[in-house]
């Protein structure tokens, strides 16, 4: 029931908004949700790309990008997307309590970087090479939605907890840490 003053606002104007409110997708609405943010990048690896064929480039790429998704899914965690590299995951989509998403996303970036060997043992008698990988996990609010083209959506998360989880990754360079985690992170998760 209204108590106080209402405005309507009608939601479709044209016929984009026609099409996007036409389109065969579930999430179109778009929700909030505490969620925790993984991204994580190979450090280095466009050098190793230069040096190989595309072939190898790409067969690599899947291998390193099968083993940290199996690490991802084991704990729950959604795949968001592949950015290049990197990958991005969601922990909490659910509705899960904030502290288990980030004990759920810390202990899949703990096995993503326990993966690690193995495809370096992979690499090094095949390639000659190994991949160092950087991970972030931030928590917080986020918007989840299916975004994009009509014909082309994918369902994601946007939102400042995203932009800060990609910076906290970025910033496992400078500290040469492979694993970072925001202070919201450790403080819900404590010892």
């Amino acid at each position: 029931r209204a108590v106080g003053p209402v405005t309507v606002r009608r939601l479709v104007l044209d016929e984009c908004d026609m099409a996007l409110a036409r389109a065969d997708h579930v999430h179109t609405t778009g929700r909030e949700a505490t969620l925790a943010v993984l991204f994580s990048d190979i450090r280095g690896f466009t050098p190793f790309a230069e040096m190989h064929l595309p072939y190898d480039v790409v067969h690599i790429l899947n291998r390193y990008f099968h083993r940290m998704g199996e690490a991802v899914l084991r704990h729950g965690g959604h795949i968001d997307k592949y950015i290049g590299d990197g990958l991005m995951a969601l922990f909490g989509l659910d509705g899960d309590d904030p502290r288990d998403a980030c004990d759920r996303a810390v202990r899949a970036a703990l096995d993503m970087l326990a993966e690690l060997p193995a495809l370096n043992d992979y690499l090094r008698q095949n390639f000659d090479a190994q991949l160092k990988i950087g991970i972030g996990i931030h928590v917080g609010e986020v918007i989840v939605a299916d975004l994009g083209h009509p014909k082309v959506m994918q369902f994601t998360a946007i939102g400042d907890t995203v932009n800060v989880a990609s910076r906290i990754e970025s910033a496992t360079k400078a500290g040469d840490a492979p694993l970072l985690v925001s202070s919201a992170v450790a403080d819900l998760l404590g010892d």
